[in-house]
């Protein structure tokens, strides 16, 4: 069972973390160095984000995302009189290339013969970007700094670094989130541009691929006097999608939640065989 950190623990962390001159932005000062109003508390006093769908919403112009098959649709949990399904997606979607189809078809086609079919997150594999932004229930939290923001997830405690105001490095070697540079755009957005990613990863739940050309970029705006957090993106990937889309996933401030230790691996493996996938286990480092 998760349990918080202990006071001590976060003091910690918190000392650790401003004498490496990183700040939590809305506990006991902003961000020194930038101008003051012009950087958004995504902190905002001790609050991380979450969301309770694991599913992208389409956005509010241009082309959306894989949804389910209509035929097929999408039960996330039971109750209201319908049962719980798994993912089966709709492989008409206009920007999908035919080798995207395949492998959704395959997928498709294990869920429909009875297979099981969760999340990469129940692996505890990185789910990269944007399919990271579907973890669910848990929070995560900002920390930014002058030159850095880190979004720092409760599951396995995975971190994200956006390097702010620069350009992107060259001769990048794919990662499992990539390389993020962003900026903040109107007191109240911060704009996040990533390549660079793995093509181990998936960019949504029912297992979309995707090719090393993967471009995303995001945006992180606080709406609803602080309690709603509006993120919207776009994919763009000529090795796999015709053209670009985009999505929405809206998540909303837990306030006074703490971030706890939530390791993924414990109790995670397939006691009863259900053909649930093995959590990855490595020999050695690979770095």
């Amino acid at each position: 069972m998760p349990k918080s950190l202990p006071a001590k623990k976060l003091c910690a962390i918190a000392s650790c973390l401003a004498a490496s001159g990183f700040l939590l932005t809305g506990a006991a000062s902003t961000v020194a160095a930038q101008s003051a109003g012009s950087v958004p508390d995504f902190y905002m006093d001790g609050g991380g984000w979450v969301t309770m769908s694991n599913d992208f919403f389409p956005p509010k112009s241009g082309l959306g995302p894989v949804r389910s098959d209509p035929k097929n649709p999408y039960v996330m949990e039971s109750g209201n009189g319908q049962r719980q399904t798994f993912r089966v997606s709709d492989t008409s979607h206009p920007a999908l290339m035919p080798w995207v189809k395949d492998e959704l078809k395959k997928v498709n086609d294990q869920v429909l013969s009875g297979k099981p079919l969760y999340t990469v997150a129940n692996s505890c594999r990185p789910a990269g970007v944007p399919n990271m932004l579907l973890v669910r229930i848990t929070p995560f939290f900002f920390v930014q700094t002058p030159k850095e923001v880190w979004l720092v997830w409760q599951n396995d405690h995975q971190v994200r670094r956006v390097f702010l105001n620069q350009e992107h490095s060259k001769n990048l070697k794919p990662s499992w989130f990539g390389e993020s540079v962003g900026h903040y755009e109107g007191g109240d957005t911060l704009v996040v541009d990533t390549i660079g990613l793995s093509d181990r990863t998936f960019v949504d739940g029912y297992r979309t691929p995707h090719t090393t050309q993967e471009h995303v970029v995001e945006r992180f705006k606080i709406t609803d006097g602080g309690k709603k957090l509006d993120v919207s993106f776009t994919v763009d990937d000529p090795g796999a999608f015709y053209k670009p889309w985009g999505a929405t996933r809206p998540r909303f401030l837990a306030k006074g939640q703490p971030l706890t230790e939530d390791a993924c691996a414990n109790n995670n493996d397939d006691k009863f065989n259900q053909g649930f996938e093995d959590v990855p286990t490595a020999d050695k480092p690979d770095f």
